[in-house]
């Protein structure tokens, strides 16, 4: 594989760019391979990478029902955080966020990784309350947040209105390390790696069938016919129940669409992230000057990936109290990706009772800012079949055992 460099941009320009190569390559699948990966988004192609990386495993296949990161890691709102409450999950975002500041320089692609800074709105009294005990959690932690006043709430964003009647903004929890990522250039990047370590990534290939024998897994039936493996990964987000349910067993998830939209480019106006939570809304701007908007989850188990008209109304009518400035924007697309939501709101890293079958899961509508440390901790918990530190919390039996780890108030909007 051929670096990327500014050498490289300018011989390609003398070439007319007629020497750059494909970024990942497109094989014929093999008969077997040491694991296989159900999954072709941030998180399946993550493991890929850091089982490469990490633990030198590298005859791996990585199977794609659809397109290369067209799931829900092409459809996402790209915020990076590490905000949470609990020890098991600050640790395991705080891996990714990290992750995600060199992740350009590891991969050689550029992932676009902007450190903005995220702020998460105090509305209500119970929330200065809640962010503050936040707060002192990360501070236990030693991830950098701080409960902000609305004076410094407006001098980091001019755009918005304090004084709402309904819902004055009454300060923020603000993590300046917080920020947004490409998603695409994400899952491109990882293929990318992956490839050039001699990874299959098979597109279009869907998985019809698990192969066991003996209480162990022993290969998958696919479109392109049967692959032997001694051992599989599940990372198929919203679909996880329908690849456990081939496996053999069942799983605490129930998957919803999350919704979002974008208006049509405008001026910079807003350099932050900005979470609403007690309004159900969220926004920040995009390079390209669009302003990105998402809320909550639907309230109903579907699998749809299309937009619908009340949540472009539940979730405008939301943000246009605080910020004013979105009554007057045209809205110039809208989308949905499928989430699977676990009732701790936590995810899933853990063995299943498939032997040599290892699933991720669960992540809610957080996965995009976890897909670094997610890859790392899932790849390690395959290499090795156990989990380690950062997994080890998130194991299936915590449900059974009542060791919930419960991030419904962390996760505000469910972000």
């Amino acid at each position: 594989m051929k670096r990327y460099s500014a050498f490289a941009i300018a011989r390609e320009a003398l070439r007319f760019h007629t020497g750059w190569e494909r970024a990942w390559r497109t094989p014929e699948a093999k008969k077997h391979y040491d694991v296989v990966i159900v999954g072709a988004g941030g998180h399946g192609l993550a493991t890929a990478y850091y089982l490469g990386k990490n633990h030198g495993i590298t005859n791996v296949a990585i199977i794609e029902k659809g397109w290369l990161g067209g799931g829900n890691t092409g459809r996402n709102t790209t915020i990076i955080r590490s905000n949470y409450l609990q020890d098991e999950s600050a640790a395991i975002y705080e891996k990714a966020r990290s992750l995600y500041e060199t992740l350009s320089q590891d991969l050689n692609y550029n992932i676009m990784f902007s450190p903005r800074g995220v702020m998460m709105l105090a509305q209500t009294e119970h929330e200065i309350r809640g962010y503050k005990r936040t707060e002192h959690a990360n501070r236990l932690q030693g991830i950098e947040t701080r409960f902000i006043s609305p004076a410094a709430v407006k001098k980091l964003l001019p755009i918005i209105e304090l004084s709402g009647p309904r819902f004055p903004v009454l300060g923020a929890l603000w993590q300046p390390r917080g920020g947004t990522a490409r998603h695409d250039a994400v899952a491109w990047g990882y293929a990318r790696a992956c490839s050039d370590m001699g990874m299959d990534i098979l597109q279009k290939t869907e998985v019809t069938a698990i192969q066991q024998k003996a209480g162990q897994v022993t290969g998958v039936e696919t479109t392109r016919g049967t692959i032997t493996t001694g051992k599989l990964g599940i990372v198929v987000a919203g679909h996880s129940g329908q690849l456990a349910d081939m496996a053999g067993f069942r799983l605490p998830i129930e998957s919803v669409a999350l919704q979002a939209l974008v208006s049509e480019p405008i001026k910079p106006c807003m350099d932050v992230v900005v979470m609403a939570n007690t309004v159900h809304g969220y926004m920040s701007q995009s390079d390209k000057g669009e302003m990105v908007i998402g809320g909550g989850a639907d309230g109903f188990n579907n699998y749809t990936q299309r937009g619908s008209f009340h949540h472009i109304e539940e979730t405008v009518r939301a943000l246009i109290e605080t910020f004013p400035i979105v009554s007057r924007l045209k809205m110039l697309r809208q989308w949905g990706g499928i989430v699977d939501m676990t009732g701790d709101r936590s995810p899933i890293i853990s063995k299943t009772p498939l032997g040599n079958t290892f699933i991720n899961c669960g992540w809610g509508t957080g996965g995009f800012k976890s897909i670094p440390g997610s890859g790392w901790a899932m790849a390690e918990m395959m290499a090795k079949g156990e989990p380690g530190e950062l997994a080890a919390g998130f194991g299936l039996d915590r449900f059974r055992e009542g060791r919930f780890i419960d991030e419904s108030v962390a996760a505000g909007v469910a972000h």
